[in-house]
This record gives C-alpha cells, sequence and structure tokens, in this order.
C-alpha cells in the first residue's frame, strides 16, 4: 500500500475535484453553445463573403455547428462521468477533450496564417463576380447581398459598373440603390445622375477588411476554447487516477 503522503484518503479532497470538473463541464458546455452560435452566425452573416470564395457553397459553418452540437453532448456526459465517479468514464471524457483541443488548435492556426491569402482571395472573386455580374447566378445574388448590407457599390467606386456587360444592357444593379430610395431604370442607366440615388463608395475595402476580421474573431475563438481544454484534461486524469487508487466509488 502506499504511503499516505503520496495518495488520497479523504473523500472531501475529491469531492473538492469532483465539483471543479463539474463546474468546468458546464462552462465546457457554454462553449458547446457558442460555438454552435457562432457557426449560425456565420452561415447567416458570412454566406455571401464564403459563397463568393468558392463555386459552390462552403461547409465551414455546418462545421461549427457539428462541433458545438458534439461539445454540448459531451459537456452533459462529462457531467455524468464526474457525478458517477467513473474512472473508464472520466478517461473517455480526457481523450475527447483532448482531440477537441487538437482539433480547435489546428483550426485556429490554420485561420491566422491562412487570413491574407483568403482576404486576396475573396478580393480577386469579388471584382471577377462585379466583372461577369448577371443578377442570376450565385456570384451575383452574393455580390447584391453585399452591396445592400455594407452599403456599397462596385469594386472602387461606383463607376467601376460603366465598364460591365450588365451596366451596358441594365444599368447599375438596383442593389447599389440608397436605403429608402427607389431609383428609375432610367437613372441606373446614367452614370451622373445615379451618383445622387446610389452608394458611391466601392466595396472591395470593405469586403477584404470585413472578412479578414471575422476571420481574426474566429481563429481567436478558436484558440481560447482550444487551451480551456487543458483544464478539464488534468482535471479528468487526475480524478480518475484518485477514484483508482483510493477505490473510491459514488454510493
Amino acid at each position: 500500500m502506499s504511503p499516505p503522503s503520496r495518495r488520497l484518503q479523504t473523500k472531501p479532497v475529491i469531492t473538492c475535484l469532483k465539483t471543479f470538473l463539474i463546474s468546468y463541464s458546464l462552462i465546457f458546455w457554454f462553449t458547446g453553445v457558442i460555438l454552435l452560435a457562432v457557426g449560425v452566425w456565420g452561415k447567416v452573416s458570412l454566406e455571401a463573403y464564403l459563397s463568393l470564395a468558392s463555386e459552390e457553397s462552403t461547409n465551414a459553418p455546418y462545421v461549427l455547428i457539428g462541433t458545438g452540437a458534439t461539445i454540448v453532448i459531451f459537456g452533459l456526459f462529462g457531467c455524468f462521468a464526474t457525478c458517477r465517479g467513473s474512472p473508464w468514464m472520466l478517461k473517455l471524457y480526457a481523450m475527447f477533450l483532448t482531440l477537441v483541443f487538437l482539433a480547435e488548435l489546428v483550426a485556429g492556426v490554420s485561420g491566422f496564417i491562412f487570413r491574407h491569402e483568403i482576404k486576396a482571395k475573396l478580393g480577386s472573386a469579388y471584382k471577377n463576380a462585379v466583372k461577369n455580374y448577371n443578377a442570376n447566378d450565385t456570384s451575383s445574388s452574393a455580390v447584391d447581398t453585399i452591396q445592400r448590407t455594407l452599403q456599397c457599390c462596385g469594386v472602387n467606386n461606383y463607376t467601376d459598373w460603366s465598364s460591365t456587360r450588365y451596366f451596358h444592357e441594365n444599368g447599375i444593379p438596383g442593389s447599389c440603390c440608397k436605403a429608402n430610395i427607389k431609383c428609375s431604370p432610367e437613372t441606373l442607366k446614367d452614370i451622373d445622375k445615379a451618383a445622387s440615388e446610389v452608394y458611391t463608395k466601392g466595396c472591395f475595402t470593405h469586403v477584404t477588411n470585413m472578412m479578414e476580421s471575422n476571420l481574426g474573431i474566429i481563429a481567436g475563438i478558436s484558440f481560447g476554447i482550444a487551451f480551456f481544454q487543458l483544464i478539464g484534461i488534468f482535471l479528468s486524469c487526475c480524478l480518475s487516477r484518485y477514484i483508482t487508487n483510493n477505490q473510491y466509488e459514488m454510493v
């Protein structure tokens, strides 16, 4: 038998560890809810930007939603394993936290390292989307959404539309019209008259800065949650070890 100095023999100490781990698991569960919210927000708010950089709709928001849902489930599992005082459940919980830590760390590092490349790719894609705008395809819908949301028009300014095929046939897109102003077709076809009724600032800077800042937010959240897992891994492993060594069972 190990000497008293090398093992925990009192229930209050293990109970204290359980309290910390349950508190951690509840916070971990809450981070899952945050990831779910970020995923839903990304799907709703960033879909237009992300669709420009990819011919098909991106799955990134769904990845966050799926990860968040998984964390919610395992957060509850962690509370259950702690209350039961089951060493193998606690070890399983620690393994899951380790996997989450590695996955979020890789995601955060990738987002941080490649944020400038993603910004450049998005900017180039936006220029092409404006050039090939036809008001019908996915990229054109993304351009309309961006112009309405960011209250901008064209790439560098609204006059960029004058060099597109769409302008010669239909004029400036209606999505460039200022809020509460109904632009007439005749006005949209006249680049000089349109200046008083459409947004004059270009979207290129707005789009790239918006995307880069949002990627920074997502990467920061991933880093924060990732390192938070280390606390849970430590608590789970310690509690599992102490319960095993002391042959402690919940009644």
